[in-house]
């Protein structure tokens, strides 16, 4: 007899057949799908919520469909003009099709990660590094639509590609440093010369006023004379020419 009054054998039964049931039911949550296997054969995919399964006959493996993010490590690449970088990025991907994720590709992750590295030092390696440095949205979009054919037959769909730096060699960015305050200067000498453009311009309209109207140079004059007289903490000689002083002498 066992402890609870019943047979040793009614016992063990009980237990036995209580094991069972609980290894024959399982609960899969919102983002998660069981891929049932039967002796080897697929059955397909079940869930979420409570599912039952033939204990000893049937095989469940569990199957998240939240998105992944994927880091790719840095990748050494040779640019179209010959400068050699290293590139990383960020790969986000779901599983949507949870029979093919564990039927057409032994590893989906490892599988999609080696793709990934491969993927990216192709498509980087077609570009220059002036593209590389300033068109990144464009060379994402071709790594996402990559990827996304390529991993389509997987169940697995890509949905973004994003690389996050590119690291230069030393000489590299030295030279870029220097390109940059050289073209820095250039915008300031173009400025500099619209300016003294634009102020020649109205130094010649000035002069044609003045040729026209010779008070006019009488007036500045004197508001020259106006402005020196504002300033008491230097004494300014300044000439003053005889035909101003002309009225003053003949009066």
């Amino acid at each position: 007899m066992g402890m609870t009054g019943l047979p040793s054998g009614l016992f063990f039964l009980i237990v036995f057949l209580f094991i069972l049931a609980a290894s024959a039911i399982k609960i899969l949550r919102e983002y998660e799908r069981g891929v049932v296997f039967r002796l080897g054969r697929l059955i397909g995919a079940k869930g979420p919520g409570l599912i039952i399964i033939i204990p000893g006959i049937d095989k469940l493996i569990k199957v998240s469909l939240r998105t992944v993010t994927l880091d790719i490590p840095p990748q050494d690449v040779i640019t179209k003009d010959n400068v050699s970088v290293k590139v990383n990025a960020v790969v986000y991907f779901r599983v949507i099709d949870p029979n093919k994720a564990l039927t057409e590709v032994e590893n989906y992750l490892y599988a999609t990660s080696q793709l990934a590295q491969t993927t990216l030092r192709s498509i980087v390696g077609q570009f220059d590094l002036d593209d590389l440095l300033s068109r990144r949205d464009k060379i994402n979009i071709q790594l996402q639509e990559i990827l996304d054919a390529h991993t389509d037959p997987w169940g697995i769909k890509v949905s973004l590609v994003e690389t996050k730096s590119v690291d230069l060699p030393v000489e590299m960015q030295r030279a870029i440093a220097k390109q940059a305050e050289a073209e820095r200067e250039k915008r300031a000498k173009i400025i500099h010369a619209e300016g003294e453009f634009q102020a020649s311009e109205q130094l010649t309209k000035a002069a044609n006023v003045i040729s026209t109207n010779p008070q006019a140079l009488q007036l500045r004059f004197l508001q020259t004379l106006a402005e020196i007289a504002t300033e008491k903490n230097s004494t300014i000689i300044f000439p003053v020419p005889i035909d101003i002083l002309g009225a003053f002498i003949k009066k």
